[in-house]
């Protein structure tokens, strides 16, 4: 399962760019990894280890913005096209093994 944290903050004050600055910090420390702009991914082995870390992330929500979390396959992931311009480029794979937190 791959776990998606897609976000929309407002970043106008100072304060908004430290809670998004914030959020994305702890994105990172939660071991997602950007994919492109305000859309990280993190590999997860199962649903329910996914939702453990859905849980995570909840509890260091921005008071403003959204935030969109959605856990899909492996299958599913595979299956995404990416393109750097007009050329294709490789879909990251899974972690050869299990990652312990």
């Amino acid at each position: 399962m791959w776990l998606f944290a897609l976000f929309d903050l407002p970043v106008k004050t100072s304060i908004d760019r430290k809670n998004y600055s914030r959020f994305r910090t702890a994105l990172l420390k939660q071991g997602f990894s950007m994919l492109q702009f305000s859309v990280y991914a993190r590999y997860s082995g199962s649903e329910e280890r996914g939702d453990s870390i859905i849980q995570k992330v909840k509890q260091q929500l921005p008071p403003y913005g959204q935030v969109r979390l959605m856990l899909v396959t492996d299958h599913q992931f595979g299956k995404m096209e990416v393109f750097n311009g007009k050329k294709k480029a490789k879909t990251e794979e899974p972690p050869a093994q299990l990652l312990l937190f």
